[in-house]
């Protein structure tokens, strides 16, 4: 499988992941709040397989899942969560990245 195809696929799956929960939750304007968060972690899983070829898979997964995530983090002010949305999620994307992923 193409790291192309790899990081859309996971994207999508992230995605649908950190909205599925959101759904239940009330926001100001809730579409905003889910294609925002969507977005987001669609991102995560798409730049993981796809972006700094040279970093290990794992490390790039981490980097990638704190450095996204810390700006929604930041402006919702809901650091917990979406922090460890984000560092967990970026991790097993970067597992699933090395043992699947084209090299």
């Amino acid at each position: 499988m193409t790291n192309l195809a790899l990081g859309i696929i996971l994207g999508i799956i992230f995605g649908i992941i950190a909205t599925v929960p959101m759904l239940r939750m009330t926001f100001s304007d809730k579409r905003a709040a889910l294609l925002g968060a969507f977005i987001n972690r669609f991102a995560v899983g798409f730049l993981i397989p796809n972006a700094l070829p040279s970093v290990n898979p794992i490390l790039r997964g981490l980097l990638l899942g704190v450095l996204l995530s810390l700006p929604d983090a930041i402006i919702t002010k809901s650091y917990v969560p979406i922090m460890v949305l984000g560092i967990v999620g970026g991790c097993i994307i970067g597992i699933v990245t090395q043992l699947v992923g084209s090299s």
